[in-house]
């Protein structure tokens, strides 16, 4: 491999091919420590020009590619394996907002900026890029298109596919395909776009993109709720639709026992509540306007709500320090989970309609399969995404509880397949979920999924092992 490593090095210069073991561990490993991998060596390209370099090099030399972004993965889909015939392909250094168009309401912008910084540059623009993570300040572009990431806000502005206009891609051939088109409206064919958002590396690398950008609210209301249940949290949903429009920013559900362990966990949390309620529902309206009249909208839904029972208590958000207490509570969830110890997670989506119906009859089997489990179920109501968390009988090992993993793993994906969900709604396949693509994919969707594969990526240099099974 001496000759590629100095094609790199020429390529991309010497100090930035890693080779040495030091150097190279923090890219090796996932961001939760489950997966770890080798590599001949870790790349980093500053341009489009360098990453095409870095790809005809390895497609002549037939070595796989790992893209990899903010190095935030949550499936191991930017983590090579242990075979150490791969390159890791860091994107890090991708790192420019090429442009903003504030009168077409686009950014231009490397497929390596930390979304946080896109935020920014809207902001400063006067505009809104409204894609909103956990891991905002650490991701990058790139990976959210590869996942085709969702967060709080796609109730109102949808996922990642729906704010992308264009793409730029570097091909496994190495050639560029310049799709950075600005377009509202192009009907001139197969949507090529597509078909790179939610990929996961294994089609080829993204290095840029035309993003869309929104009018920046100038008003915000914010109310968390008690409700009974996932089914009342569902009448709400569709009275605060009825009633506030698109408005309805963010409608984030969370259960009493996910509410119990953020608070024991994270102790600057907490909840306006007089009492733990049976589950909570995270509110939040934006517009363009009066913030009084915004927050006098949420109060007068909020009371219709408690006149149909829909609700027991809604505590609604005075000021900006009221507001981030709130989505304190919401996003301390997955740093809580970390804390309370290994579980089994599925980030999934069924049919908004059915969602309490899912966590009822998934509920009572799990517990039935293995008695004392604790499910930990939040996630973002509106649009069918929930993260059905289950955590370990108290009276279990670590090792004993993952002995039952892919039992219950089964029950819950199996319950998903029946109702035409979906068994990975945000974080995508990587190579957690892999081996459960057959089960839960037609088999004519998988193939036609294949042959895509297979003409693109003819060698399957490309992010092996991950998303399709048996490429």
């Amino acid at each position: 491999m001496t000759e590629l490593i100095e094609r790199l090095q020429n390529a991309v210069g010497a100090a930035h091919v890693l080779v040495a073991p030091e150097d190279q561990a923090t890219y090796l490993r996932d961001w939760l420590g489950k997966y770890h991998g080798t590599a001949i060596a870790v790349v980093r390209p500053g341009s489009t020009a360098e990453v095409a370099a870095v790809m005809t090099a390895c497609a002549e030399a037939r070595v796989a590619v790992v893209p990899q972004g903010g190095h935030t993965s949550l499936s191991g889909g930017a983590t090579p394996d242990a075979s150490s015939h791969a390159i890791v392909l860091s994107l890090s250094r991708l790192n420019r907002i090429r442009a903003v168009d504030v009168i077409g309401q686009t950014i231009v912008v490397d497929a390596g900026v930390v979304l946080a910084k896109v935020q920014d540059a809207a902001r400063e623009a006067g505009l809104l890029f409204p894609l909103s993570l956990g891991s905002e300040g650490s991701c990058t572009v790139g990976g959210n298109l590869a996942a085709n990431a969702g967060g709080v806000a796609v109730l109102r502005y949808g996922v990642m596919r729906e704010l992308t206009l264009g793409l730029e891609v570097v091909l496994p051939d190495g050639r560029i395909w310049d799709g950075l088109r600005a377009l509202r409206k192009d009907n001139t064919g197969y949507a090529l776009r597509d078909l790179f958002i939610g990929s996961e590396g294994t089609l080829g690398i993204i290095t840029g993109a035309v993003l869309k950008l929104f009018p920046q609210p100038t008003a915000r209301a914010t109310a968390f709720v008690a409700v009974a249940d996932a089914a009342a949290a569902l009448k709400l949903l569709q009275l605060s639709r009825a009633q506030c429009g698109d408005r309805l920013t963010a409608f984030e559900f969370l259960t009493a026992a996910t509410l119990e362990m953020i608070l024991r966990q994270m102790p600057d949390t907490r909840l306006p509540f007089g009492a733990l309620p049976d589950a909570a529902v995270l509110i939040e309206l934006s517009d363009i306007g009066d913030e009084a009249a915004l927050t006098a909208r949420l109060e007068a839904t909020l009371t219709d709500a408690m006149a149909q029972g829909l609700a027991s208590d809604a505590a609604v958000a005075q000021d900006g320090t009221q507001t981030k207490a709130f989505w304190r509570v919401r996003e301390s969830v997955s740093e809580a989970l970390v804390r309370e110890g290994k579980a089994l997670k599925h980030d999934i989506a069924v049919p908004v309609a059915e969602i309490a119906e899912f966590v009822d009859v998934m509920d009572a089997a799990v517990g039935a399969a293995l008695p004392g489990i604790r499910p930990m179920v939040f996630g973002h109501l509106g649009d069918g995404n929930l993260h059905y968390n289950l955590m370990r009988p108290l009276a279990m090992t670590e090792a004993e509880f993952y002995e039952q993993g892919p039992r219950i793993t089964r029950l819950v994906h199996d319950e998903i397949t029946c109702r035409r969900g979906s068994i990975s709604a945000e974080h995508g396949i990587g190579q957690l979920r892999t081996s459960e693509m057959p089960l839960c994919k037609p088999l004519l969707e998988l193939e036609l999924m294949r042959q895509l594969k297979r003409t693109l990526d003819p060698h399957g240099l490309m992010n092996p092992g991950k998303l399709l099974p048996n490429v």
